[in-house]
């Protein structure tokens, strides 16, 4: 009877092991312990349906620091996000020189190509002032402002610069102009240069016919999980009537994130119970009395629930050696601390 009851005992446990190994074979986990006490604390998994990650990268001009972006790809590439979008500034972009514009270019997309996940292009200040910017732009990537959908989560893509013809063009001789003070032989003071004074400098601008592209794409995908917006200026700042007011209304019901970049320095706002991000930078120059101007990408993971959002700096995302990608242990990411010992 004994050898009964041990063959019996000795049977169930068997098939207990048996059930926990092939109770679901496309199941993603299979423990080899048969019953508790168990070795983890729980298996519900963070592993939502439709669960990704994307990256956002900022700033490499107004002063771009060598090496500093290819450190931020090859970061990205150990992240593994499925995609990557940016806020702006992407190339210099000073002077109408076509050929030489367009070489910019080409050095910014050969570096980009070495992200393993696809790049998004958003335009900043320095990659569409001036008509001979806008048009390469639209000959190469298309439409300055766009959206996308990406596993039910809504992405608008702003252009911030979107003034007439005329106002860029006036606005390309001024910014030029002081360019040229600053990078002479006797630089100026850049609080006394027009540019540096231009209501457009610090917020841009979105304009009706653009506001009314967004307020379709926004009603015309009403059920999305999430939608972000990202653009370069902080047009959300613009005092007064303004038509990027009416992209806001449209979202008003609905959750949504906004990032931007241009200032270089990272800030958090609660506007309208949401966030707004103005990121750092991942290149652009830095102001060293700056605490919050520092190199980093941020990685949003969607899942249940609102988004996770992780500003990783470029010095703390380390390989499997322990070190910056691409030599980056050589590299100052934040002019602010870079005189420390």
């Amino acid at each position: 009877m004994r050898r009964l009851i041990a063959l019996l005992i000795g049977a169930i446990a068997l098939a207990a092991c048996a059930n926990l190994t092939t109770k679901d074979p496309a199941a993603p986990f299979h423990g080899a312990i048969a019953a508790p006490p168990l070795p983890w604390n729980s298996e519900n998994f963070d592993a939502a349906p439709g669960k990704f990650s994307f990256a956002i990268i900022t700033d490499l001009n107004g002063g771009e620091r060598p090496g500093v972006f290819d450190v931020a790809v090859a970061e990205l590439n150990l992240l593994r996000p499925e995609f990557i979008i940016s806020v702006g500034d992407l190339i210099d972009g000073v002077g109408e020189d076509e050929a030489s514009l367009t070489a910019e270019w080409d050095r910014f997309d050969q570096r980009a190509a070495k992200a393993r996940a696809p790049f998004f292009h958003v335009g900043g200040n320095h990659d569409l002032t001036g008509s001979a910017l806008r048009k390469i732009w639209e000959d190469r990537y298309g439409p300055r402002y766009y959206h996308f959908v990406y596993k039910d989560v809504l992405f608008l893509v702003l252009d911030t610069e979107d003034y007439s013809l005329q106002r860029m063009e006036e606005i390309k001789v001024i910014r030029d102009t002081a360019i040229k003070a600053l990078a002479g032989p006797h630089p100026a003071d850049a609080s006394k240069l027009e540019y540096f004074n231009l209501p457009e400098r610090f917020t841009g601008e979105v304009g009706g016919e653009q506001a009314a592209y967004f307020e379709k794409a926004i009603l015309d995908n009403p059920s999305v999980r999430w939608t972000f917006l990202f653009m370069h200026k902080p047009v959300w700042r613009r005092g007064g009537e303004n038509a990027f007011l009416r992209i806001e209304a449209a979202l008003k019901d609905r959750p949504y994130t906004l990032f931007n970049g241009h200032v270089h320095s990272y800030s958090h706002t609660l506007r309208q119970d949401r966030d707004y991000i103005i990121m750092g930078t991942t290149g652009g120059g830095q102001d060293a009395k700056d605490a919050s101007a520092f190199d980093h990408i941020t990685l949003v993971t969607i899942g249940d629930g609102d988004p996770s959002i992780a500003s990783l700096r470029l010095d703390g995302v380390l390989d499997k050696t322990g070190a910056i990608p691409e030599g980056g242990d050589a590299y100052c990411f934040q002019a602010s601390r870079c005189g420390e010992k």
